[in-house]
């Protein structure tokens, strides 16, 4: 459910654009309420199975995310559908680390790598199969099947999880780091939404600036209680492992770019290439297919030429590959244009991620390997979030300053030209007014698609620079090391 509905989502942002006559922002906020709320409390998540019972908040985890799917479907507004959003991503941070946690509870050292092998193969089908099923959805249906697709799978779950599996929790008691959630939330929230209402309401208005200081000043209050109390949910000791630390480094800046990325291009094929939402899933595939094909191989680098070089290597791969989604303009062909691009990131993400979870886990001592692949995930999806925040800032305004001046040139009457610019933040979703002649409108719909690329363009090259970035810190943080079993 989680992953499917992680990949559902995005192919199906055009038509949730157009069903609200929503902006940008407004589409930014039905992903990133989702990832907020799932970064934020993925590790208290975590922390309540090892308490309560796995398997108890595994369910109920299932159980809120099933409620707020069918909330998402029946949303009769973009504002139902963020709250919605929201509490699925709540339901979110409740069941996937539980469904790794059961995993691993369930199953002796010896069978325990099968399983969680196996476990990732679903996780990468499921993930390939997300935006296929979705565009066809979208285009037979409608982007509410999205959500309510989860309601069926949810109640098989529920039912399979109290018939086949035992309940497990931590074998002495700890205690849930809540103040720790609370200032994680609160900050990450009030950094989110200053950065996207900024484009609204501009960066002096008070509920802007207010957010950003609240955003700003509840991280450090974070750090702060972290270090000094007894149980925390982010234990900084963890940072003074030079490899840790780097791999987060590394990790920020790799998936700030892939969360920009696979925000923008569904837009950009369905709103500008003009593809069908189920062919802009199936055009996604290569990637995603090409991960889980490699991804044990991928996995064998680490113990042949140690971490270094494939962290080098990938993001570089991986920088290039972003950098040709840079050449397409509007009616390329797929084959010409996108498809090496998709192989090409394809392969540089491949060749990064499995070492860098390797180096992660490597890098903590073994009763903290729990913790770290809880961090691990939550600083990816944070990543995501703050760069769709931060980079849709900057994709706004190119389009922005793209549109004004193609349209200067274009001998339209004042008031259209008003009415453009007021709706320039629904970037390619602009829908133009309907007493326009056909040479009018065909003209200021060209400059709109190309307004897009513009700006595409330009976040594209944002990401392939945060890749080399990456590059550079893995090549200077990360020690050269073959012993797969160091310590900090």
């Amino acid at each position: 459910m989680a992953f499917i509905d992680s990949t559902v989502v995005n192919v199906a942002l055009p038509a949730m654009q157009s069903s609200f006559h929503a902006t940008v922002v407004d589409v930014q906020w039905v992903v990133e309420s989702y990832g907020l709320f799932l970064g934020a409390l993925i590790l208290v998540g975590g922390s309540l199975g090892d308490l309560f019972g796995r398997r108890m908040i595994f369910v109920v985890g299932v159980g809120i995310f099933a409620v707020a799917s069918a909330g998402c479907g029946l949303a009769s507004n973009i504002n139902q559908l963020i709250i919605a959003r929201s509490i699925q991503g709540v339901g979110a941070a409740f069941l996937v680390p539980g469904s790794l946690a059961i995993i691993s509870t369930s199953f002796d050292e010896k069978s325990r790598g099968q399983a969680i092998g196996t476990w990732s193969g679903f996780t990468a089908i499921t993930t390939a199969v997300g935006p296929v099923l979705g565009g066809w959805l979208v285009e037979h249906a409608s982007w509410r099947w999205a959500f309510f697709i989860n309601l069926p799978i949810a109640a098989a779950v529920m039912v399979i999880s109290f018939w086949r599996i035992p309940e497990s929790r931590r074998a002495t008691a700890g205690r849930i780091d809540w103040m720790g959630a609370v200032l994680a939330t609160l900050g990450l929230g009030g950094l989110v939404y200053g950065f996207l209402e900024s484009v609204n309401l501009g960066w002096t208005h008070r509920s802007v600036f207010g957010s950003l200081i609240v955003g700003f000043g509840g991280l450090v209050t974070f750090i702060f209680v972290e270090a000094h109390i007894t149980s925390p949910m982010v234990p900084l000791t963890l940072f003074r492992s030079r490899k840790f630390t780097g791999a987060k480094l590394l990790t920020v800046l790799l998936y700030a770019a892939i969360g920009i990325f696979f925000f923008l291009l569904p837009l950009n094929l369905i709103q500008v290439q003009e593809y069908s939402p189920t062919a802009t899933g199936i055009a996604i595939l290569p990637l995603i297919l090409l991960m889980f094909v490699l991804s044990r191989w991928a996995g064998g680098l680490v113990a042949r030429y140690g971490a270094r070089g494939p962290l080098i290597l990938g993001p570089l791969i991986a920088a290039t590959g972003f950098a040709l989604f840079a050449v397409p303009s509007i009616g390329d062909s797929y084959w010409k244009s996108f498809f090496p691009a998709l192989v090409i990131l394809g392969l540089g993400m491949t060749v990064t991620v499995a070492p860098l979870t390797t180096v992660v886990m490597n890098s903590v001592k073994e009763d903290l390997v729990g913790t770290a692949s809880g961090i691990n995930n939550a600083v990816a999806r944070v990543a995501g979030v703050l760069a769709i925040a931060v980079l849709g800032i900057v994709m706004v305004k190119a389009f922005s300053f793209h549109l004004n001046r193609s349209l200067a040139g274009l001998s339209l009457p004042s008031y259209i030209l008003q009415e453009l610019r007021a709706n320039e933040i629904k970037l390619a979703g602009l829908q133009l007014s309907a007493g326009l002649d056909p040479t009018a409108k065909a003209a200021i719909k060209q400059s709109v698609r190309e307004a897009f690329v513009y700006g595409f363009r330009i976040i594209i090259l944002i990401c392939s620079g945060l890749s080399l970035a990456s590059a550079a810190v893995a090549c200077l943080v990360i020690p050269q090391d073959h012993d797969r079993h160091g310590q900090p």
